[in-house]
C-alpha cells in the first residue's frame, strides 16, 4: 500500500504538530549527538533523513561501518512508521539490511516509508542514496507499538 505524496509542509493541524513533535524528537534523542544528522517527517508515512559522514565513522578499510546503514536505514523506516501511530513510541523489532555500495564521506539521504500495519505491528522500508543520488544501501524493518506514551518523551512534548 503507499501513501499519496502530501503538501502538508509545516502546518499546525493534528499530523502537522504530530510530525514536528517527532523531528523534535530526534533531535532530543542523545545518540543523535554523536551524528551530524536532521530528520524531516515528509508527509504521513514518509520520513528523510539526511547524514553527513565523515571519516570518524569509517572501519579499517576506509569506508562507513555498518552501524552507520543501519542507524541511517532503522531511524527512517522508524520514523515513517511512527507517522501513523500518535500515542505510543514505536521499538524495533526485527531489521533486515542490503548493503549495495560503500558508503564514504559526504551526505547520504535516507529515505523512510511506510509499508503496511497500523494497530500493534507497522512494517516500514528505507532506503540510501549517495551524494551522486546512487542508491547505496536498503533495509525494511518492523515495528511494535510499546508502551510508553510519546508525550513522556523528551522533545516530543516540548514546544516547538
Amino acid at each position: 500500500m503507499t501513501l499519496p505524496e502530501s503538501s502538508e509542509g509545516r502546518n499546525a493541524s493534528g499530523a502537522g504538530l504530530h510530525h514536528r513533535a517527532l523531528e523534535r524528537l530526534y533531535d532530543a534523542a542523545p545518540v543523535n549527538t554523536l551524528f551530524n544528522s536532521r530528520l524531516e517527517i515528509v508527509s504521513e508515512g514518509r520520513s528523510r533523513l539526511v547524514f553527513t559522514v565523515d571519516r570518524t565513522v569509517y572501519h579499517a578499510a576506509g569506508a562507513a561501518h555498518g552501524t552507520i546503514y543501519f542507524k541511517m536505514l532503522d531511524d527512517a523506516a522508524f520514523y515513517a512508521a511512527n507517522t501513523l501511530v500518535t500515542d505510543r513510541f514505536l521499538l524495533t523489532t526485527s531489521f533486515n539490511l542490503h548493503f549495495t555500495k560503500p558508503v564514504r564521506e559526504g551526505e547520504v539521504v535516507a529515505e523512510g516509508r511506510w509499508v503496511s500495519g497500523r494497530r500493534r505491528v507497522l512494517v516500514a522500508e528505507s532506503r540510501l542514496v549517495d551524494s551522486e543520488g546512487e542508491e547505496i544501501g536498503r533495509g525494511t524493518g518492523t515495528f511494535m507499538r510499546s508502551r510508553i506514551p510519546l508525550s513522556s518523551l523528551p522533545g516530543y512534548a516540548a514546544a516547538p
